[in-house]
């Protein structure tokens, strides 16, 4: 059962050693406002006894001169700023820019129990949203259901960070004249906004968890692994469906810069002149140059595109080398992956040829002779999922595992050969909805997001089955989850049904299984080992290693 925290009810405040002023609230509206010192901000008393605040700006507007660059401080601004409105999510590949849509996007939204005060140094959950480093996918969270059924224990935020071209793209160009990775920097930059601001809505600063699902989960990889594992900015992390693509030396990338300066008519002719137009052109111009391609080689093009390279400073290898290497943040980790992680992304392909040519359109690295080993790793099986070609199962099969679920097992097991047995957790989500069950999509790419924050917090859950007979999955993952951010531990205020989470490297290489009315510990299956064992012996042409 959770742990039924007491807060002080004083809203009087401490003076603020960093910069800023305490949360208190003023004004005929009786709603909340926090002085940052850069900024003050109104947001919102919202009947939970929860407060609010959306749109907070954590670093400058990333537009003309800042286009890839490093995000900067943010600018003052007077007056009280409105934070009552979620505020512009980043534009991202092939996107269409609008008022919610746009560049000047760098964001942060903090949700607070309203009795918090300066002195209540709650823990704090930070989340990381995905979208394949090509979208803001999963903007807009509410955080009302997570601070209430944690009795008010916790501080929630969530933010925005640059994605696609203007997050992502690389050259030597760049690096010499500006930064490279500067969408994963942007995260870091809102850390360390956490850091230095978060006390005066009653978060502890030393107590920072990061949470990410999908580019979210890969990019918490980035940041335990970050510098070599010298990051400092958070005690623990969840990598809720790592996603780990190719990820590219700056060398590799250079062809993707050249087609986007050709695209944006940007005239290539020396390092200077090429970067000071593109940070001359309008977003909507650059907008039109961030579009996907064809790898060289390759007759399809990608799923994904614009992604993370390493850079030698923030990302300084390849993720699984660093993992290999122990070159980590030392931190307790929980990290899993859903049954069917392939199934919305993979295409209805229905022979082995097609299947092969999705492979390699990804990772288009892979020679002939790794796609047939490929091909014999994932033969035709029964049954075939509804509403698709017998082919679409070994596919979407490989493509999840290369993609999300082996990485999500090696990440597991790296923190614990390199940290402790005792603090790395891994999972496995399996509860079945028939609306996706029936569309042949399984248990898909993160489905628990409903069971994490609560139906309907979590983007759209119209006719969601969390509302009706999957509901009690619903406390039974909050809680696991609400624990962790609390004690490091998903164990220590679990649901009185839930069962005892086993760590990974304690249990035997075991994960929880996540499944209504079957929650258990489980063995990873010999054949799923294999399978891992095939991705990552190809995980250096693969660009992972």
């Amino acid at each position: 059962m959770l742990f039924l925290r007491l807060v002080s009810l004083s809203l009087l405040g401490l003076p603020d050693l960093l910069g800023g002023h305490p949360l208190e609230a003023k004004g005929f509206s009786g709603n909340p406002t926090v002085n940052l010192g850069y900024s003050e901000y109104e947001g919102t008393a919202l009947s939970a006894c929860v407060n609010q605040f959306l749109g907070i700006r954590y670093a400058a507007p990333p537009v003309g001169d800042l286009r890839f660059r490093a995000p900067q401080d943010p600018l003052r601004q007077d007056g009280v700023q409105d934070a009552k409105e979620f505020a512009p999510t980043c534009i991202g590949t092939a996107g269409i820019l609008s008022d919610s849509i746009n560049e000047d996007c760098l964001y942060v939204d903090v949700f607070a129990p309203s009795n918090a005060t300066p002195k209540s140094k709650l823990p704090v959950w930070f989340f990381i949203q995905g979208g394949g480093y090509a979208t803001n996918s999963d903007q807009n969270f509410n955080g009302t259901e997570v601070i209430t059924r944690s009795n008010h224990s916790i501080i929630f935020v969530q933010i925005n960070y640059r994605v696609g071209a203007f997050g992502f793209l690389a050259s030597e160009k760049i690096r010499r004249n500006g930064d490279l990775n500067v969408g994963l920097l942007d995260q870091s930059k809102a850390l360390e906004w956490a850091r230095k601001y978060i006390h005066l809505f009653g978060g502890d600063p030393d107590h920072i968890v990061i949470h990410g699902d999908s580019a979210g989960g890969g990019s918490i990889a980035y940041h335990l692994t970050a510098y070599g594992g010298r990051e400092r900015s958070f005690v623990g992390a969840i990598s809720e469906s790592p996603f780990l693509p190719t990820h590219r030396t700056v060398a590799e990338s250079e062809f993707q810069f050249d087609k986007f300066v050709q695209d944006a008519n940007c005239t290539d002719t020396d390092d200077e002149d090429v970067m000071e137009c593109l940070r001359s052109r309008e977003s909507a111009t650059l907008q039109s140059a961030d579009v996907k391609s064809r790898f060289p080689g390759t007759t399809q093009t990608p799923l994904w595109y614009f992604l993370p390279v390493v850079d030698d400073s923030f990302s300084p290898d390849l993720l699984y080398i660093l993992f290999d290497q122990g070159k980590v943040r030392k931190v307790p980790v929980i990290v899993g992956n859903d049954n069917d992680e392939g199934t919305g992304f993979t295409p209805n392909v229905t022979t082995s040829v097609e299947f092969l040519a999705f492979i390699q359109a990804n990772y288009p690295k892979l020679t002939a002779a790794n796609l047939d080993l490929i091909n014999r790793t994932y033969p035709l099986q029964e049954p075939v999922l509804p509403k698709h070609a017998p082919y679409f199962t070994p596919a979407e099969l490989a493509y999840g595992e290369a993609t999300f679920t082996c990485p999500g097992l090696e990440i597991a097991s790296s923190m614990a050969a390199h940290n402790s047995p005792m603090k790395s957790w891994s999972y496995r989500y399996n509860v079945l909805d028939s609306s996706k069950q029936a569309a042949g999509l399984g248990v898909s790419h993160v489905s628990e997001k409903p069971a994490i924050f609560g139906p309907g917090n979590a983007g759209s859950c119209a006719g969601c089955s969390y509302f009706t007979y999957n509901a009690p999955m619903v406390p039974i993952v909050m809680d696991y989850w609400i624990s962790f951010i609390l004690t490091l531990d998903p164990n220590t205020h679990r649901n009185p049904v839930a069962p005892e989470w086993k760590p990974w490297g304690y249990s035997g290489d075991q994960r929880l299984k996540f499944q209504l009315n079957s929650t258990e510990m489980e063995a990873v299956p010999d054949a799923q080992f294999h399978r891992c064992s095939v991705w990552k012996h190809l995980s250096t042409i693969m660009e992972q290693k």
